[in-house]
């Protein structure tokens, strides 16, 4: 019930934003795509600054596993790297 609740928060927030910026809702398709980047780029920003206020060091390979894949998706490559990894483990 959480989950919905909170998405529910969001995107009332998100309708006042489009009210504020006078878009009208659904957005056209481009702005709209544009805002769903926004989230899932803002979604990596908490775990980038937990790490950097922990002290660790931030590396390019660091942000293409924490953050890559869950922006961009399991890309092509990396999908069938893991579907053998997985075959040859079993």
């Amino acid at each position: 019930m959480k989950p919905y609740l909170l998405a529910l928060g969001a995107g009332l927030l998100v309708g006042v934003v489009y009210s504020l910026l006078n878009v009208r809702s659904p957005a056209p398709p481009v702005i709209a795509l544009v805002g769903l980047l926004g989230i899932l780029v803002g979604e990596q920003i908490v775990p980038i600054a937990k790490r950097l206020w922990g002290g660790e060091k931030l590396t390019v390979g660091v942000l293409r596993r924490d953050c890559g894949e869950h922006v961009f998706g399991p890309l092509p490559g990396r999908a069938a790297s893991a579907d053998a990894k997985e075959a040859r483990s079993a």
